[in-house]
């Protein structure tokens, strides 16, 4: 079996909001073979910077786009062909874009191989520990408490036990930030809460937050600091009384690399769309070594949360789903499949590779640019 072709696909929704949410569109990467057979993957980015990246021609033995790499390779050798993209872009970086980049070609790797063999990536990976993960519907905080409260009682109403608010407008002042985690946890009643602050504090100030926070028992208080403060979350962590969770936007082994050495996080989200399926499991391995906890990061498509799902079924001590409830169409019509949480849970799927197929007439309608 022998790699043909390479296709390239932004889609992009109308009308985008600016707004902080991966779910207005999207660049898929489709590997297709001498066989007939396709992968599909997708990177969560700017669309337009990871196609350049796999449509770039070649400018040295460093420094190559990826579909010239791989065309004429055996896509299922994914770990050699990980590699191989590793060592021939290290000029673009290697904890950034470049492997964001690498991620969707590694995703649509993983689900061809998966085709190939009869098998659901889970399976590839090891095998998965749990059939089921609750799952949490994972949306924006409302303007203030008020909205938040009944965005919360939406979601509840709907049979998710676990809501997590996040972003904007949080970091604006105390007052605000308690408003809303007020508001959150008063919508909520008894369901499990969990407060994203959109990387919006100083050490210290996160601390404060910390503490005031913890009156409304959220389960974990996600990405305070920066995402390069790596000891500024190190002294967080030794002192919150809330577990401190952090990752979405580490891209690769080697971004998560530190955090996990220096024991920074107590939950460690891993996004698919930025690792791939190769550096996930080299993640999940090292996490679970220092007994951490784990969890996936998504808010983009179904090819996402389906990929997460697979990788996250893996992990021994899974425990909540981050499920993107944005509504979007992005989100919700791109595969024929629903992946979604049903009464709250998350069902791992048994279908090969992803178990998941794309809707031709939905990427027809909203794709703007394509290469191969």
């Amino acid at each position: 079996m022998k790699i043909t072709e390479i296709v390239c696909q932004i889609l992009r929704i109308p009308n985008i909001q600016a707004k902080t949410a991966s779910s207005q569109d999207s660049v898929l990467v489709r590997v297709r073979t001498d066989t007939g057979l396709e992968g599909v993957g997708e990177a969560d980015s700017s669309p337009e910077v990871v196609k350049a990246i796999v449509d770039a021609p070649f400018s040295h033995n460093i420094a190559c786009g990826l579909r010239q790499l791989l065309l004429g390779e055996n896509p299922l050798e994914n770990e050699r062909l990980w590699q191989k993209m590793y060592r021939r872009t290290m000029y673009f970086g290697r904890k950034a874009v470049g492997i964001t980049a690498m991620a969707a070609v590694d995703m649509a790797l993983w689900d061809l191989k998966g085709k190939a063999f009869g098998q659901p990536i889970h399976r590839l990976l090891g095998g998965k520990q749990h059939d089921r993960i609750r799952g949490y519907a994972s949306i924006l905080f409302g303007r203030d408490g008020k909205e938040t409260r009944d965005i919360a009682r939406r979601w509840v109403g709907t049979g998710y036990t676990a809501v997590k608010f996040g972003w904007e407008p949080m970091g604006q002042s105390e007052a605000v930030d308690i408003d809303l985690v007020r508001g959150a946890r008063e919508g909520l009643g008894d369901a499990m809460l969990l407060i994203d602050a959109g990387c919006v504090y100083d050490a210290r100030t996160a601390l404060r937050r910390a503490h005031a926070f913890a009156e409304y028992k959220p389960e974990w208080f996600e990405e305070p600091l920066r995402e390069d403060d790596v000891d500024g979350y190190v002294w967080l962590r030794d002192r919150s009384p809330l577990p401190i969770a952090a990752g979405e936007g580490e891209c690769g082994r080697e971004s998560f690399r530190e955090l996990i050495d220096k024991r920074a996080l107590d939950v460690y989200q891993v996004d698919l769309s930025r690792c791939g399926f190769t550096d996930a499991a080299y993640i999940r391995a090292r996490v679970e070594e220092i007994g951490a906890r784990l969890c996936n990061h998504c808010y983009t498509s179904p090819l996402t949360v389906a990929a997460s799902i697979h990788w996250l079924s893996t992990c021994r001590d899974a425990f909540v789903f981050e499920d993107c409830v944005e509504d979007s169409p992005l989100r919700h019509e791109l595969t024929v499949e629903k992946v979604q949480s049903v009464n709250g849970w998350m069902e791992v799927p048994d279908r090969p590779g992803l178990g998941v197929t794309l809707d031709e007439g939905f990427v027809k309608k909203y794709l703007v640019a394509e290469s191969r």
